[in-house]
């Protein structure tokens, strides 16, 4: 059982890396390039869509990782679950926190200011995420080679 716990954590928190990756370096910065006429209709999508791709990988991640501390699979050791549920915690404080309340800026039109915080302030993500992402691999080749 520990080992689809982790390999769940691992193509969920895999594929939240490489997202927010993309977030990070094509898509917040392209919204400084959408007209202000466009912004609110194009953000509000943005919005909306971006909910249905990222909520059901997130959860996935951060119960995984939390299954992980429960019962850490052979030869992971106890630490490394620990700091991958930490990253994974960083990367929902971040969004709950720092991101959402800027996206609800961003509601009301453009606003090259807010834009600009999101773009920093999503480096935090993008680095827990990164940090993530690499645990659990460390932790997948633990596993595979204690065997």
């Amino acid at each position: 059982m520990e080992r689809l716990i982790l390999l769940a954590c691992v193509a969920s928190t895999w594929f939240m890396a490489g997202l927010i990756w993309f977030v990070q370096i094509v898509h917040y910065p392209l919204f400084t390039r959408v007209g202000i006429a466009e912004f609110e209709d194009y953000h509000a999508a943005h919005t909306r869509l971006t909910t249905w791709v990222v909520l059901g990988p997130m959860i996935v991640e951060l119960t995984s990782a939390a299954a992980l501390v429960v019962r850490p699979p052979a030869g992971s050791g106890p630490l490394l679950p620990w700091l991958g549920l930490a990253a994974a915690a960083i990367c929902w404080v971040s969004t709950v926190w720092i991101q959402v309340p800027l996206h609800q800026r961003l509601a009301g039109g453009h606003d090259p200011v807010s834009v600009g915080r999101l773009v920093r302030s999503n480096v935090v993500r993008t680095l827990a995420w990164t940090v993530h992402a690499l645990i659990v691999l460390i932790m997948i080749g633990r596993v595979t080679w204690s065997n």
